[in-house]
C-alpha cells in the first residue's frame, strides 16, 4: 500500500481548495466608463453611466473646433461637436459586459445601430449596423479610469448644465488626491475639460438626441 505523508496530503488539500474557490467565482464585470481614443487618434470619447444607461460623448479633439455639419437637423449643424453625444441611451444586455443602443455618426450624420463590449480594461469595442447588416466596428483604447457613480450622475434627468465643468486632455493623468466626492474625484483628473460630467450635459440630461 502507497502511504502519503501528513504534509504532502495537507498541501493537496489546499491547492484543491483554491482551485474550486476560484472555478466558481465569477470573473469581475468590466467597467465601459471613461475616456477612450478611438482608433484613429482624432478624438476621445467620454462614457458615463446617466439614469441607468451608457452614453458617450466627445470629450477631446485632435484638432479643435469641429461642428455638426452633417446633422440632418439644419437646426443642429452648427452645434460644435465638442460635447456632443454619440453613443445614445445604451442599456445593458442581460448576463453579458455588453450594451445596445445607438451610435450618431458625425461623419456622414447617420444613426446606426450599436453595441459597445469591453475586451479588457483597456480597450473596448464598438460596432454598428445599419438595419441589422453592414455592421462594421473598430477598438477604442482607454487614456483615463472609469469614471465612479455620482448623485449628479443619478439625477441627470432635468438637471441644469456645470457651467464651469472641468476638459479632456489627451492623456488625462491620474490623480491620487482627497476630493469630498466621485464628480469631484473624477474632476480633478481632468484639470483642464470643457466637458466635465455628461450626465449635466442638456442633449443627455433632457434625454435628447
Amino acid at each position: 500500500m502507497l502511504h502519503c505523508p501528513r504534509k504532502f496530503m495537507r498541501k493537496v488539500g489546499i491547492f484543491s481548495g483554491v482551485f474550486l474557490l476560484s472555478s466558481i467565482v465569477p470573473a469581475l464585470a468590466l467597467d465601459p466608463t471613461g475616456d477612450w481614443r478611438v482608433a484613429d487618434g482624432v478624438a476621445n470619447v467620454r462614457v458615463a453611466q446617466c439614469n441607468g444607461d451608457m452614453w458617450g460623448v466627445i470629450a477631446w479633439e485632435k484638432e479643435p473646433g469641429g461642428r455638426d455639419t452633417n446633422n440632418p437637423d439644419p437646426s443642429k449643424r452648427n452645434r460644435p461637436t465638442l460635447g456632443m453625444p454619440i453613443l445614445l441611451d445604451m442599456k445593458k444586455k442581460p448576463s453579458t459586459d455588453q450594451w445596445e443602443g445607438q451610435v450618431y455618426n458625425a461623419k456622414d450624420g447617420q444613426t446606426y445601430s450599436s453595441t459597445i463590449k469591453p475586451t479588457d480594461p483597456n480597450h473596448l469595442e464598438i460596432q454598428g449596423c445599419v438595419l441589422g447588416f453592414l455592421c462594421g466596428g473598430e477598438t477604442w483604447t482607454r487614456v483615463a479610469p472609469p469614471i465612479p457613480s455620482s448623485p449628479a450622475n443619478s439625477m441627470a434627468k432635468g438637471g441644469a448644465p456645470k457651467s464651469n465643468a472641468p476638459p479632456t486632455v489627451p492623456n488625462p493623468p491620474r490623480t491620487t488626491g482627497a476630493a469630498t466626492s466621485p464628480a469631484q474625484k473624477h474632476a480633478s483628473a481632468h484639470p483642464n475639460d470643457p466637458v466635465g460630467d455628461i450626465c449635466l450635459l442638456p442633449d443627455i440630461a433632457g434625454l435628447a438626441h
